[in-house]
């Protein structure tokens, strides 16, 4: 099982597309939808996941779970069940979010230390929706140091969560390696309800390495899905994906898992795609900034992308930036899908 971790500001529905059209992704979790006092409109949940108005799927299919960050209980009970009418493939619960301004407004990774609310989270949104609507839920490790993660993945799990998604770094870590995947381990031995690993999966050897030191089979990428798009169908070509007990030689993994991914020549017409979407969805003030940062992604793994972001860094004019990327990416992919934006 291979989800995509909801990142805000950068995984929105528009990646989520064309990642999930990409393949290999078994399900997707949006950005979080912030409830703070309020019940919030149906324009506030399709805004985040315009997949609620086509059965809770992206257009390649992939299932997508909305994301609900908050700490009332009764609030984001009334939210979740207002969410689940609208068909939602699952209801996530974010106690995981590392950013100053959410956890300032008592959201996120900050309930860390407030187990006891987090189970009452929980177990409000829990009875507050449909017995066959999956509720889930991500945590790090912690918020200052990882002392109450167990606490916290009971609380979780107590609560009455279908399945808990661990990044396995605490909010005062934040994004810097290592990823400490042992300690997920830890975490699963002690609930009963399916455990997701996540955190610093770049590539192949480190799905195995992480797979082998979590115990979990089951993964959630984020950065390295946004750098490699082609990682989860390396993941799931037959000779990769079988548990990491069975893989004898990290060497021989990126090997193949090179002959797996993605050429820069297969993945422009998905980078046109992309662009295109921003022109039908994105404000036109935000395109070009939104397809600077994929490309400043891709670089790290595509040569060819620095040149093709060097040639649009300082565009913000849409159509500027559709010529642009027109010249870079040649005959891969048509003038007027790369202009339509």
């Amino acid at each position: 099982m291979i989800l995509l971790a909801p990142m805000e500001g950068l995984l929105d529905f528009v990646l989520r597309d064309i990642l999930t059209r990409v393949g290999g992704i078994d399900r997707c979790v949006s950005e979080f939808i912030r409830v703070t006092g309020t019940l919030l409109p149906d324009r506030a949940f399709t805004r985040i996941v315009p997949e609620l108005d086509h059965g809770g799927r992206t257009p390649a299919g992939v299932p997508v779970r909305a994301q609900l960050l908050g700490s009332d209980p009764v609030c984001l009970a009334e939210n979740a069940a207002k969410l689940a009418a609208m068909g939602p493939a699952g209801i996530d619960l974010n106690f995981g979010c590392p950013a100053k301004g959410v956890n300032r407004h008592r959201g996120g990774a900050v309930l860390l230390d407030e187990p006891e609310l987090i189970a009452q989270i929980v177990a409000a949104v829990r009875r507050a929706v449909p017995r066959t609507m999956p509720v889930s839920a991500k945590m790090r490790l912690g918020y200052n140091d990882g002392s109450r993660a167990l606490e916290c993945a009971l609380a979780i799990a107590g609560g009455g969560a279908d399945e808990l998604a661990v990044h396995a770094r605490t909010k005062s870590d934040g994004y810097r390696p290592p990823a400490y995947w042992d300690r997920i381990q830890d975490i699963r031995a002690a609930v009963t309800i399916p455990v997701v690993a996540n955190g610093e999966i770049w590539n192949v050897e480190d799905a195995a390495r992480c797979r082998t030191q979590s115990g979990c089979n089951a993964l959630m990428l984020g950065r390295g899905m946004v750098v490699a798009s082609g990682l989860a169908l390396a993941l799931k070509a037959p000779d990769l994906s079988t548990s990491a007990d069975s893989i004898r030689s990290c060497d021989a993994i990126n090997s193949r898992a090179d002959d797996q991914a993605l050429s820069w020549q297969v993945l422009l017409p998905f980078v046109a795609e992309f662009w295109q979407i921003c022109g039908a969805h994105i404000a036109p003030h935000h395109r070009s900034g939104r397809l600077k940062q994929w490309l400043n992604f891709l670089r790290r793994r595509y040569p060819e992308a620095q040149a093709a972001y060097a040639a649009v860094r300082a565009i913000n004019d849409p159509a500027l930036v559709g010529r642009q990327l027109f010249a870079h990416c040649g005959p891969a992919v048509s003038r007027g899908t790369l202009l339509a934006a």
